[in-house]
């Protein structure tokens, strides 16, 4: 059975890419994760804010970009901690080093300040790619929507001139037409669209009157709007196509993949899982593949990417279609009423 797969031009023995989480924070996490089988890695995050603090610290980092990378190393705060920016690029020359995978880099904020310049940085330590994990939190209920998605396209531009590497962008499901969007983000130079990203949510706590940020693991049904967008994106854009989100079982692989996702990401299903569940994944893939008579993925990616996009496509029949849902619950859940 032949699952290689292309992802951001780059050869994948498979399309399960491990996505940027607690498990690939260190060089042990991602070589546990390419033992497992994952495709490719992508790196836990580095975030805007980390890389703030430690040029506050030490303003040196902020020319990071201009050196090469073993020039990067040198700018470490006395006692050599190595958990902030300059941590980060000895995880990804460390982790390159590993495995025989494709090991790819994040970047995680919001600006289009000094912080690109560790894209360069990331590249010089052998960071096969770099996904751009723009998350955008609104505390500003005025601002426009179009101005928060003239953020994404300034970050992807700056980044994209920066480096010669791929760079996918992660983006979030709240804007007023994902699919315009996704559209801008090819034509501006995304080498691939992760979809979706997830926000923190906060958590009220009616016993101690305390508010505090939350984050829950994915379920399979979170796969359904990924999934949806996917399909209709499938044949109108350049870019690789990762779907992300609701992954649990070989079947949400599969479902991923006949919609039309080049790699399919996972963190959640690993977290309760662990790391091995990638070779039950596969392996689940691969027996999928055989009952069908599919031999390779070619026959199966966007298989039902017109169907699945068509679903719902116009307001008549999304509205047709809320209608019968309804009365089937109705009938499930209320059969007297």
């Amino acid at each position: 059975m032949d699952l290689t797969t292309r992802y951001l031009g780059l050869e994948l023995r498979n399309p399960i890419v491990a996505s940027a989480g607690p498990l690939s924070r260190t060089v042990e996490g991602v070589r546990r994760l390419a033992d497992s089988g994952a495709g490719a890695v992508v790196l836990a995050s580095l975030f805007e804010e980390q890389i703030r603090r430690e040029a506050e610290y030490d303003p040196r980092p902020g020319q990071l970009g201009t050196d090469d990378f073993a020039d990067a190393l040198t700018f470490l705060p006395p006692g050599g901690q190595r958990h902030g920016p300059h941590g980060y690029l000895d995880l990804i020359e460390k982790a390159v080093a590993a495995v025989e995978i494709p090991v790819i880099a994040s970047l995680n904020g919001c600006t289009t300040g000094g912080w690109t310049n560790y894209a360069t940085a990331m590249q010089s330590a052998g960071a096969a790619a770099i996904e751009l994990n723009l998350y955008f939190p609104q505390a500003d209920a005025l601002t426009p929507g179009r101005e928060v998605e003239q953020r994404h396209i300034e970050v992807l531009t700056t980044v994209k001139a920066a480096v010669d590497i791929p760079v996918a962008v992660k983006i979030a499901p709240y804007f007023s037409s994902p699919g315009e969007f996704a559209l801008r983000l090819d034509r501006v130079g995304a080498d691939g669209l992760v979809l979706f990203n997830r926000f923190m949510q906060a958590g009220i706590d009616p016993d101690t009157l305390r508010v505090s940020a939350t984050f829950a693991l994915s379920r399979p049904a979170d796969a359904a709007f990924p999934r949806i967008w996917i399909a209709r994106l499938r044949g109108r854009v350049n870019a690789s196509l990762a779907a992300t989100g609701g992954v649990d079982q070989p079947g949400d692989v599969a479902a991923y993949l006949l919609a039309g996702a080049d790699v399919v990401m996972t963190t959640s299903a690993l977290l309760r899982y662990g790391p091995e569940h990638i070779g039950s994944l596969l392996d689940g893939l691969s027996g999928w593949m055989q009952r069908k008579g599919f031999s390779d993925l070619e026959q199966v990616r966007g298989m039902l990417a017109e169907a699945t996009s068509q679903h719902g496509n116009t307001e008549d029949s999304s509205r047709a279609g809320y209608l019968d849902a309804l009365h089937q619950a109705t009938e499930l859940y209320a059969p007297d009423h």
